[in-house]
């Protein structure tokens, strides 16, 4: 028997990444509980047919079904503002309970499975930042490792499909957290985000833009610890690739740029795609499938310790 976990959040990513649970090569963690507000939505019904329990009244009822005591992680795939009230809800209940965090809200620290996952330790409330913040920052980190990252600028694009109304709702968390994570985690010394919601027909897939500026990164240093990244990511991302080779531009001349002021050095260009393992959504819902892989990969390891 596995680490038994809920979800709060009945919505596209809840779905998705119970389907990942109960996958049979994923024995770590069992499914609990899948936690909605909506008596007819489409999770909480699937959830039903696939013997999950059910619960249509929110952190509420979670805990006050039987059997919460037996809860040992809670994912929380609602919105920011939502996670506030049931992080305290849930603190309240059962104070050891460990919460791993799909919205924007950074209430815990912020984690990127490959690049510090193993330095977060026992925080009970861990943020998975955002899905462009799960496929750029482990670049800008990588990047970081070989040089100094004077400025990161990423830009996330996904198909409109893909973006249900808790990702629209949190667009500005977005930004704001995405940004965040590229000079916590990442290392940058100022980060930039930018999303775009893509209502091309039919669907595109996730892609991701990449922009970094250094004054003493070596290209051949830069391009393995890329390549070397995107691998690793891919383990639990199968989806997650370069979409061409990485580029460098060197800048002579001094250009202004916002937040860090005058530059020249080596500018670093990476493009990825990311593709979604089908899992409940569609393939181009890459934006979602990196976002449940990851929050899955941070759960096992924490249930493993």
């Amino acid at each position: 028997m596995g680490v038994k976990a809920a979800i709060i959040g009945s919505g596209n990513i809840g779905t998705d990444l119970m389907k990942k649970i109960l996958k049979p090569s994923q024995t770590i963690l069992e499914m609990g509980a899948l936690v909605g507000i909506d008596p007819a939505s489409d999770g909480l019904a699937r959830a039903r047919s696939l013997g999950v329990p059910a619960i249509d009244t929110g952190v509420a009822g979670l805990i006050e079904m039987d059997g919460f005591d037996e809860i040992e992680i809670v994912f929380d795939a609602t919105s920011a503002k939502a996670h506030v009230y049931n992080a305290g809800k849930l603190r309240e209940a059962k104070p050891g309970i460990q919460l791993i965090d799909l919205t924007p809200a950074a209430i815990g620290p912020l984690c990127i499975p490959v690049a510090n996952l193993e330095e977060i330790g026992d925080e009970k409330n861990v943020n998975m930042v955002t899905c462009g913040g799960q496929a750029t920052v482990p670049i800008v980190h990588a990047i970081s490792q070989v040089c100094t990252v004077d400025y990161a600028e990423i830009v996330a694009s996904m198909s409109s499909r893909s973006a249900g109304p808790g990702t629209r709702a949190n667009i500005d968390e977005f930004t704001e957290t995405t940004a965040l994570a590229l000079e916590v985690v990442g290392k940058a010394k100022k980060g930039k985000a930018i999303i775009i919601l893509n209502p091309a027909e039919p669907p595109v897939m996730m892609r991701d833009t990449v922009f970094a500026l250094t004054q003493d990164g070596d290209p051949e240093l830069i391009r393995e610890a890329i390549l070397k990244r995107v691998a690793e990511v891919a383990e639990y991302v199968p989806g997650y690739r370069l979409k061409q080779e990485v580029q460098f531009d060197q800048i002579d001349s001094e250009v202004l740029v916002p937040g860090l002021g005058y530059f020249a050095g080596l500018k670093v260009s990476v493009f990825l795609e990311v593709q979604g393992a089908g899992d409940y959504l569609p393939s181009y819902s890459g934006n979602l499938d990196i976002m449940t892989s990851a929050a899955l990969r941070t759960a096992q390891v924490i249930a493993s310790r």
